[in-house]
């Protein structure tokens, strides 16, 4: 499975973000920078640059607008000192100071949702990937609606709603697209500390909107003193990463640095590794409860609600109870992000007072369906592979209504089939 790995140990801003990418594509540097460089956006300017952190090289990208300089407002000792992120403009008719992602401010932005929304429209990129950066920002735009008690429509952006933001988000979907990776798995995210000064004053690190966006996230925080995690950084990874975990078994093809400006004791950068994985990896939770005073009726009808909800897979088993009463022992299994949903469900349509939570790790085959051709028609086909192994199954309503038609048991139809492919 091809499959790229996001190394978020010094967190993840738009920049580092999309130069991580551009590394693992070297030989389309020039036709992205003529991509970027032609968006549409006024005054934008996107340039790739060699940096070195701790001795180790990579690239930087730096997104100027009408030749903005770039800030930071990371505050050490009530000061502000020199960052990694760009200096913004309002992406209309007038400048704004506002560094993007809680960066120095001196002027607030006034770019709505919908003013963002415009311009994606026009910028000169594939609609899918159009589609990507839509999403990014309404991710963002619900954040902040959230951190401010505001209906998303009046939500203006101080700190992302800008002209070298929108380049950042554009770049990184489009690298997404180009590089075509069937998941992206992330480390958890590192996301600094102290305080960062943003449009409404001096706040804690993470942000507010940053730390929203990381919900149900693995992020943690440490001695490094700045913002690591950025709102767009957070929404990038919110929208494409599929599970974050540790650095799965994948023979590695490529390695990608994508450099901050500032520099610390640690390397600055989000390293990205581009590979193959022999399946999927990603934790699940089993949610767990005990119960001795459900109908059968009630027991079928929680397990078909939980499964229509999302649920990965419901199951029962029977057990002994308190007072030699029997019992069953009912499990939901989920993804991390359902957990919570899973369990309002749970209380409300079981009896149970409590519900045990065990996070697991799994691993999955790849698993695609396709259509062969039969003596009775066409049949669906479920493949799964990976780790060595690759399984086939036909689709069991197909082979139970084929046996229906022709008076046949399920048995001898898949015999049937199985001769005729294999000539």
């Amino acid at each position: 499975m091809k499959t790229i790995y996001l190394d978020c140990g010094m967190g993840a801003a738009g920049d580092m973000l999309t130069a991580a990418l551009l590394e693992l594509c070297p030989e389309k540097k020039d036709w992205f920078l003529e991509k970027m460089n032609g968006l549409g956006l006024p005054g934008v300017r996107v340039a790739a640059e060699k940096a070195v952190k701790c001795g180790i090289t990579g690239t930087h990208i730096n997104v100027t607008v009408c030749g903005g300089g770039e800030e930071s407002a990371d505050v050490h000792d009530g000061h502000t000192h020199a960052g990694h992120l760009g200096h913004p403009h309002e992406i209309h008719t007038e400048h704004a100071g506002a560094a993007h992602e809680g960066h120095g401010h001196t002027h607030h932005t006034h770019a709505s949702l919908a003013d963002l929304t415009h311009w994606i429209a026009y910028l000169a990129l594939p609609d899918a990937v159009k589609r990507d950066v839509e999403a990014v920002y309404t991710q963002i735009a619900k954040a902040e609606s959230q951190v401010h008690g505001k209906p998303v429509s009046e939500i203006h952006f101080h700190e992302v709603g800008t002209a070298d933001a929108l380049a950042d988000i554009a770049g990184f979907c489009l690298l997404v697209h180009e590089l075509a990776p069937e998941q992206i798995l992330a480390s958890p995210v590192h996301v600094g500390s102290g305080q960062v000064r943003c449009a409404h004053g001096i706040l804690p690190v993470p942000a507010p909107a940053t730390a929203h966006l990381l919900r149900g996230i693995p992020m943690y925080s440490g001695a490094v003193k700045g913002e690591l995690c950025t709102p767009t950084g957070a929404a990038l990874l919110k929208h494409f990463v599929t599970a974050y975990t540790d650095m799965p078994v994948m023979i590695v093809e490529r390695i990608g640095y994508g450099m901050g400006k500032k520099d610390f004791d640690q390397a600055n950068c989000v390293r990205a590794l581009l590979g193959e994985t022999a399946g999927g990896t990603g934790k699940i939770v089993e949610l767990s409860c005990n119960l001795d005073d459900m109908t059968a009726e009630a027991m079928g009808f929680v397990q078909e609600l939980l499964l229509g909800e999302g649920a990965l897979e419901v199951y029962t088993i029977p057990i002994g109870m308190k007072k030699n009463r029997p019992g069953t022992l009912l499990t939901c299994m989920c993804k991390e992000e359902d957990c919570e949903r899973m369990a309002r469900l749970l209380f409300r349509h079981t009896t149970t007072l409590g519900i045990r939570e065990q996070i697991s790790r799994r691993y999955t085959l790849k698993r695609h369906e396709q259509t062969v051709n039969t003596p009775y028609g066409p049949v669906r086909e479920k493949v799964s592979a990976g780790y060595g192994t690759t399984r086939r199954k036909y689709e069991y309503e197909d082979l139970a209504r084929i046996a229906r038609e022709q008076g046949l048991s399920l048995a001898e139809v898949q015999g049937n089939i199985e001769a005729f492919v294999s000539q």
